[in-house]
């Protein structure tokens, strides 16, 4: 019992305490906001886990390509540069031998077939102690007349000098610079299948002044001196335009024939149509003096030089630039490009 006038002990305020059934919602609702989360962590986390998954084998695929390749690469390299080896010590063989020079496809400078490159070849087998002649393997439709008859004069001048006998022999086509180069040889042989010939000259070009009429439109040249803007496709031609490049291609064709009547001598059988242009068969070739039989360079190895070994002194790209073609070659091979596919198709 509390003394009289003794202060009261200062009591919280009461407070009224949540029913039963409020504190039991409140739990189920916790509860399964909480189950709610983690069923949306274990969705993420299985998508997480399928997108990882998917990812991870795309890199393990994209690797083993890569590895496959860089393995290929390899092996090609290996390859190439064992070619190389093998076709120098080719070249270094020290017994007698009949040497072999290509002329394949276009005379003109930039192309494999140029006069510096064929030249090239040519030297290297006249100067060759145990080349005892040389075999020009022609397949050639002509090309630039400049470029044909350096080839034609510098032959000359490399027979001279090392006496050794050279013969041509013309595969599928030997026609125009083709046949300009041949004559440079002591013999020109062929197959009947041959295309042979085409002893001319052309020039040839375009004239766009009737499209530019009906176009609307509107040629403005400027030259200094007459004659500078002879044989424009934009302007109209004239006359003394045509008889002046008339006599140009006339001249450099009256060089032709003359090497052509000089180099063949009485075996032509000329008429009026073997400087016309025309091309032949091997066997009209033949009958016309143009060719002076049928064989191939293994036979005039064997039969008209007496080597049948034969070594090829054509000059070839160097080995990264070989490699790199013959790598091109391989991958399109291994992976199955079909170009023409690529290529629309005419109808």
């Amino acid at each position: 019992m509390p003394w009289k006038n003794e202060p009261e002990l200062n009591r919280p305020e009461s407070v009224e305490e949540p029913e039963l059934s409020e504190l039991a919602n409140d739990s189920v609702r916790q509860k399964t906001n909480q189950s709610s989360m983690s069923g949306e962590k274990l969705s993420v986390s299985s998508s997480t886990i399928d997108t990882s998954l998917k990812e991870l084998v795309k890199e393990l695929k994209r690797k083993r390509r890569w590895g496959f390749a860089l393995k290929l690469i390899g092996w090609l390299v290996i390859v190439g540069l064992l070619g190389a080896i093998l076709t120098g010590q080719h070249k270094q063989i020290t017994g007698d031998h009949t040497a072999l020079v290509r002329l394949d496809g276009i005379i003109a400078d930039g192309y494999d077939a140029s006069a510096e490159n064929v030249l090239t070849g040519l030297k290297s087998a006249f100067q060759a102690d145990n080349a005892k002649g040389i075999i020009l393997s022609i397949n050639s439709p002509g090309g630039s007349p400049v470029q044909a008859d350096m080839l034609y004069q510098e032959i000359q001048k490399l027979k001279a000098r090392y006496d050794k006998p050279m013969v041509a022999v013309i595969s599928d086509v030997g026609a125009s610079g083709g046949y300009y180069a041949a004559t440079a040889a002591d013999t020109i042989y062929a197959n009947p299948s041959s295309i042979v010939g085409s002893i001319g000259v052309l020039m040839n070009s375009f004239g766009f002044v009737e499209l530019m009429e009906k176009a609307g439109v509107e040629r403005r040249l400027l030259t200094a001196g007459k004659n500078k803007a002879s044989l424009d496709p934009f302007s109209p031609i004239k006359q003394e335009e045509l008889e002046h490049a008339k006599t140009v291609i006339d001249g450099v064709h009256k060089q032709f024939i003359d090497v052509v009547r000089k180099s063949r001598g009485s075996r032509l059988k000329e008429d009026d149509e073997m400087f016309s242009g025309q091309f032949w068969n091997g066997e009209q070739a033949y009958e016309m003096g143009l060719t002076d039989g049928f064989k191939t360079p293994w036979a005039v190895a064997r039969d008209d030089i007496g080597e049948e070994t034969i070594i090829d002194y054509t000059l070839q790209p160097d080995v990264f630039e070989r490699f790199s073609r013959e790598l091109g070659v391989a991958i399109a091979k291994h992976l199955k490009i079909n170009l023409a596919d690529m290529v629309p198709e005419l109808r």
